[in-house]
């Protein structure tokens, strides 16, 4: 395999893991299920978060969610409905598609982030 560009990894990422609309995750998190805000807390300060969310910055969540790892989460379940959103979506899709490389058989991730998000007029509160 040779060298490959961020915005190639990210293409290939998205044809592999599921996107949802703002109103697809707003229904999702309805009913329950886990989203992650895999953005830094820096990011999450600047421009708010999507209530009922819960945080694992993308350099952890790996380690978070590998249930072999020290620092495994009991939130993070493989067979459990994950949805993961960042900024405009390029680092939820590749980390969407980790998770499945991981055994997470029902991943998805928000097609352009938090900024779609707020596009859509979906409320956000305060880190």
């Amino acid at each position: 395999m040779g060298t490959q560009t961020a915005a190639a990894m990210v293409a290939a990422a998205r044809q592999r893991v599921e996107g949802l609309t703002p109103d697809q995750v707003a229904r999702e998190l309805a009913n329950g299920v886990l989203l992650v805000d895999i953005r830094e807390t820096e990011e999450r300060k600047a421009v708010g978060v999507i209530p009922g969310s819960t945080h694992a910055a993308r350099g952890m969540l790996e380690f978070y969610a590998d249930p072999t790892s020290p620092y495994h989460r009991l939130d993070f379940d493989p067979d459990q409905r994950l949805v993961l959103y960042c900024a405009s979506s390029g680092r939820s899709a590749l980390a969407a598609d980790m998770l499945r490389q991981l055994g997470y058989r029902d991943v998805a991730h928000l097609d352009g982030g938090i900024k779609a998000w707020i596009e859509a007029g979906r409320p956000i509160e305060t880190a």
